[in-house]
């Protein structure tokens, strides 16, 4: 029942924000305070795992969490009730020259609950075609929440998430095919055909080819709403456009959740193949979307765009992290905590920087410290902890991730990387640097909201303690999740 009443939190909430139930104002806090409560029962069923190893529900245990879905349950709820406690991102006036004057705040937080639900749905279920359908109903709930504002650009970058993350999910659905027919070709009609838990016990009987294959669609179809590259191009336009809350959740989590999908395939696919031919698809792509972001960030114009493309590198990252064995799988997702926690944070802090200073160009935004000096040096925190300095978590999830890639003999892979670290570390802090200091513009209001803070708090912890130590039942957490991907 503990899967049930997790998935039940961010489902009530959307329900609460429909017309005559509750105030608006009433909504929104109905919404955090839920969201808190998924958050807590995410750690609660992460002690279960611990404990017992699995926690499922219904037949076949339809609905199951591992160890690698405790860790992504984590990363979701954690940064949804930071996103929701921060502030309600939908009550924002239109932008100018949005269309329609209809108050969207009760809207966002239907949508906002829907959008939680799907990648907690994602993550918990068993069965493939359901996880399918879930990720796929993120774009659905996401779409409507980049356009919120309904102003050309954000009408505009909704269609454009629509087509291309409908192409990438599509490509997903032909993989999910084959592997169906695949499995019912070599083994025969079996119940619950679908399950993860079923498809690894048989992966050894699977064709080899056919099975090759459906792991490339899934790659480019998952890795389509994971950012990665070639298929990354929706990402930047859908993140400077999405309220900060939405924009936050959609980095910090919704791409982890595409990566796990990609993840829960890589299993069944080494069961049958070896991790070879895993390992060599996802370091290219990894590497390719590390190039992509390093060569877009050094002539970047938008900090919001800026952070989008960040978050892009991150992705790559993790999936090369994934392909280096369960070393390789533990810093990665020790990574996407870090990553959730600080990419949260900067995104809702741009927010509040464009609603003071009315723009996301980085050449308008000048003097930050003087001008929001709590919430410049947050921003300024966050940034510095997605470039790897110690003491957050991200570099030390970047040192064991190095250090898998060197003892795994992936010296010329691993020099690379390097490299194009070292470019996005000089790109980032030289726009980092021009938005903190300088003359701010003329009629710019000076002063910060603190209270409005208070929730980051939780995200900057988050990041010195990963960056100093890693709890022990974290630890074994970690290591409960790289089991699944040994061979």
């Amino acid at each position: 029942m503990l899967l049930i009443a997790l998935l039940a939190c961010p489902l009530l909430a959307a329900g609460l924000a429909a017309p005559g139930i509750l105030a608006r104002a009433s909504v929104a806090r109905a919404g955090a305070a839920l969201s808190g409560l998924a958050f807590l029962l995410s750690i609660v069923l992460a002690g279960r795992v611990l404990a017992g190893g699995v926690v499922s529900f219904g037949p076949e245990e339809f609905l199951r969490a591992d160890g690698l879905s405790a860790v992504l349950l984590l990363v979701v709820t954690g940064v949804g009730f930071v996103a929701l406690w921060f502030g309600e991102g939908g009550a924002r006036p239109p932008a100018a020259g949005a269309e329609g004057g209809a108050e969207p705040g009760r809207r966002y937080h239907a949508l906002a609950g829907l959008f939680l639900f799907t990648m907690l749905l994602a993550i918990t279920v068993n069965n493939v075609g359901v996880m399918w359908v879930a990720i796929e109903a993120t774009t659905i709930a996401t779409a409507f929440l980049i356009g919120l504002h309904r102003s050309k650009a954000a009408l505009e970058a909704s269609w454009k998430y629509i087509l291309i993350g409908s192409v990438g999910i599509a490509l997903a659905f032909v993989g999910t095919v084959l592997a169906y027919f695949n499995f019912v070709q070599r083994v025969g009609g079996t119940p619950y055909a679908l399950h993860w838990t079923v498809l690894s016990r048989v992966a050894v009987l699977l064709d080899p080819d056919v099975t090759r294959l459906a792991f490339v669609f899934v790659l480019v179809g998952y890795g389509t709403k994971a950012g990665l590259a070639p298929m990354h191009t929706w990402l930047p336009d859908a993140h400077s456009e999405a309220p900060a809350p939405i924009s936050a959740m959609m980095s910090g989590s919704l791409l982890a959740v595409a990566l796990y999908a990609i993840l829960r395939f890589k299993v069944v696919v080494d069961a049958c193949l070896g991790t070879a031919f895993t390992d060599r698809m996802l370091m290219l792509t990894a590497l390719l979307t590390l190039a992509v972001a390093a060569l877009l960030l050094t002539r970047q114009a938008n900090y919001k765009r800026l952070l989008a493309y960040s978050s892009v590198e991150h992705m790559g990252l993790m999936c090369l992290g994934s392909a280096l064995g369960t070393a390789g799988v533990i810093a990665a997702l020790l990574h996407a905590l870090s990553h959730a926690a600080a990419k949260s944070m900067t995104i809702l802090l741009a927010g509040a920087i464009r609603d003071r200073y009315g723009t996301t160009s980085l050449a308008s935004v000048r003097g930050l410290l003087r001008v929001m000096p709590w919430t410049g040096a947050l921003f300024a925190a966050g940034i510095l902890a997605l470039l790897g300095l110690p003491p957050a978590g991200l570099f030390l999830s970047e040192m064991l991730l190095l250090r898998a890639g060197f003892t795994a003999g992936r010296t010329w892979v691993m020099g690379i990387v390097l490299t194009l670290l070292a470019m996005i570390f000089v790109a980032i802090l030289t726009h980092l640097n021009r938005m903190l200091y300088g003359e701010p513009p003329e009629g710019t209001s000076r002063g910060d909201q603190p209270g409005r803070l208070l929730p980051l708090g939780l995200n900057l912890a988050v990041l010195i303690v990963l960056g100093l130590w890693i709890p022990g039942p974290l630890a074994r957490l970690l290591g409960r999740a790289a089991e699944i991907f040994a061979p």
